[in-house]
């Protein structure tokens, strides 16, 4: 088994995760896979902000475990869901970090949605 390298977000890397202040809705297909109003927005280095849902509040039934992983050396070992019902386009449309890294450990027990693979994500103010 390869060692896998650890990193600390810093100022040459850095990670932020703050509590979105408002109401953030993912739709496929014209339903609502997730809907909350405690999403954590997570920043990291020059990537666009990303945003992570309580998995209480996303619609788990719809949803289809993966057998990919992939590794972030500041986050760990995501784990993948696919949208059966959204076809080829939603192949592992949502990624999650089971067991997060110290830095990140708030994002534990959510998911993140690639926007290219469901229809939106709409943030609405509070």
């Amino acid at each position: 088994m390869t060692e896998r390298s650890i990193k600390i977000p810093g100022p040459a890397h850095p990670i932020t995760i703050a509590p979105n202040p408002g109401r953030v809705v993912v739709i496929l297909g014209g339903r609502v896979i997730a809907d909350t109003s405690e999403a954590l927005t997570l920043r990291e280095a020059s990537y666009p902000p990303v945003q992570y849902i309580p998995r209480k509040d996303v619609d788990m039934a719809v949803l289809a475990r993966s057998e990919t992983t992939t590794y972030c050396p500041y986050k760990g070992e995501a784990a993948y869901f696919s949208i059966p019902e959204g076809g080829q386009r939603s192949v592992d449309a949502i990624w999650t970090y089971e067991a997060p890294y110290a830095a990140v450990v708030e994002i534990k027990d959510h998911l993140a949605f690639y926007p290219d693979r469901i229809d939106t994500i709409e943030q609405h103010d509070a």
